[in-house]
């Protein structure tokens, strides 16, 4: 049986492109003792709570009928934001060459946070250019990269 991230994007993804944005990610997540089922959407110049309702709405209707999930869930529709987690390739190769952080499992030369320039991914292997020069991290020690944000 497919997992319910991946029922939920296949529901979800003719909903969103419909209200002129795309699908960034599902999560399905259990928090304090409730599930929530999120659905990260993007647009070109950015998302509104309009384009949210746009997709709740019908996405709601779609899951009640379509019955994918056991229990009760709170559903979520949000923009994928500014510092969105880059998770797929298809993320990386689209902002490549952005500023991102880095987070680590272990700590690397003291640190378990990194900030440098997304210079490349291959098989979950992510390079960055860091001001010593570019360092490869192994899938394996990479738990999280998103975009950085500067104020």
């Amino acid at each position: 049986m497919a997992k319910v991230t991946e029922l939920t994007a296949g529901l979800a993804a003719p909903i969103v492109e419909a209200a002129g944005c795309s699908l960034w990610d599902v999560e399905y997540v259990k928090e304090a003792g409730e599930w929530f089922l999120r659905i990260y959407i993007d647009k070109e110049g950015g998302v509104s709570i309009n384009d949210c309702e746009a997709v709740s709405r019908p996405l709601s209707d779609a899951l009640d009928e379509a019955d994918p999930i056991e229990g009760s869930y709170t559903l979520e529709v949000s923009s994928a934001g500014a510092d969105r987690v880059l998770k797929k390739p298809e993320h990386f190769a689209q902002f490549t060459g952005s500023e991102v952080d880095v987070k680590l499992y272990r700590a690397r030369e003291g640190r378990k946070e990194l900030t440098g320039v997304l210079k490349g991914y291959d098989n979950g292997n992510v390079t960055v250019e860091l001001p010593g020069g570019d360092v490869t991290l192994e899938k394996k020690d990479v738990a999280q990269v998103r975009l950085h944000v500067s104020f």
